[in-house]
């Protein structure tokens, strides 16, 4: 019996590489999945700054009548449209989770350890789905906007988590670097992490709330945005002083090239944040920098597990002459 995974054709094979997974395909999708679910934070940035975030406004239906957009005396079909095209992009999302799930149930030998991060993708995605729905509910409160944005950086860690384990041993941890480095990656990790909730907290109290009916934090913008700026410095010294120990110390080329990566996306993202201020905040540059803020935090993700090892994977299990013939 042939299988797609033995087809001809290789885009055939590595869609269905899922149910015959290498450690390289299982690590491919992955890496994918990260992929997907920054581009999910995007779209849900580009509902909120083209004021589309009613444009669906029941869960899990668009309209009262209707699971899908149809036409709305008061809603703009333009609106309608990009609201039900973000909740179409949960199931692209799902998809990817479930095959990364798929790819680490049958991946041989089994890992115990990816089985569980690869579980995390498609239990995370359902709630964040389930989230979805409270937001609209809520009339785009923005403390469940927020979440909804933080919950998708705790799937992107995970897809993360799972991309740079499927590549590696399940060995305890062992350092590449000073033990204080290390350290110092972690800080800097968890400062990336305040400066995108205070990000959460800029963006709640600013202009751009998704509906007219929605409310706003009741802050002032000019106090949270210099905040947000000060942890942005905070961030970028930390990054500094790592990219800077990592020289001195002779560290492995990836950790050196990572911690580079993240300070010039750093840069970047400090770059467009500032003008988008003083330019008033035009939506463009919003979304803009709400991409930034995942690549800034992948990039982080990236130099602190750079700092670390858990050996090599294991190497693939050659199936019996019965599960091979179990196959034909």
């Amino acid at each position: 019996m042939k299988l797609p995974t033995d087809h001809a054709n290789p885009l055939i094979r590595r869609l269905f590489s899922f149910w015959a997974p290498t450690v390289e395909t299982m690590r491919g999708w992955a890496l994918a999945s990260v992929v997907v679910n920054a581009g999910a934070t995007v779209t849900g940035v580009a509902v909120r700054v083209t004021g589309s975030g009613l444009g669906c406004n029941t869960w899990p239906k668009c309209t009262p009548d209707s699971f899908i957009p149809v036409a709305h005396p008061e809603i703009s079909p333009v609106n309608m449209a990009v609201e039900f095209g973000n909740r179409l992009v949960t199931f692209l999302v799902l998809a990817f989770g479930v095959a990364c799930l798929l790819s680490a149930m049958r991946l041989a030998p089994r890992r115990r350890s990816l089985l569980l991060l690869a579980w995390l993708q498609p239990v995370g995605i359902i709630a964040q789905a389930l989230w979805g729905g409270l937001v609209v509910k809520s009339v785009l409160n923005p403390l469940t906007v927020g979440m909804h944005f933080l919950i998708s950086i705790g799937l992107i860690a995970a897809c993360w988590a799972l991309y740079k384990r499927a590549g590696e041993g399940d060995e305890p941890a062992r350092r590449l670097v000073h033990r204080d480095i290390r350290r110092l990656g972690h800080v800097l990790l968890a400062a990336v992490f305040v400066l995108l909730v205070a990000g959460v907290v800029v963006t709640g109290t600013g202009p751009h709330s998704g509906d007219a009916q929605a409310g706003r934090l009741d802050l002032d913008i000019e106090s949270v945005a210099r905040l947000h700026a000060d942890i942005v410095y905070i961030v970028l010294g930390l990054t500094f002083a790592l990219l800077f120990a990592l020289h001195v110390t002779d560290s492995p080329r990836a950790a050196r090239r990572a911690a580079l990566a993240l300070f010039a996306v750093e840069l970047a993202q400090g770059v467009i944040g500032y003008t988008q201020y003083f330019l008033a905040v035009p939506a463009f540059l919003v979304g803009l920098h709400a991409l930034g803020s995942t690549l800034v935090w992948i990039a982080a993700l990236r130099a602190v597990t750079s700092l670390r090892t858990r050996g090599s994977a294991p190497a693939p299990r050659t199936p019996s002459p019965t599960e091979m013939a179990a196959a034909v």
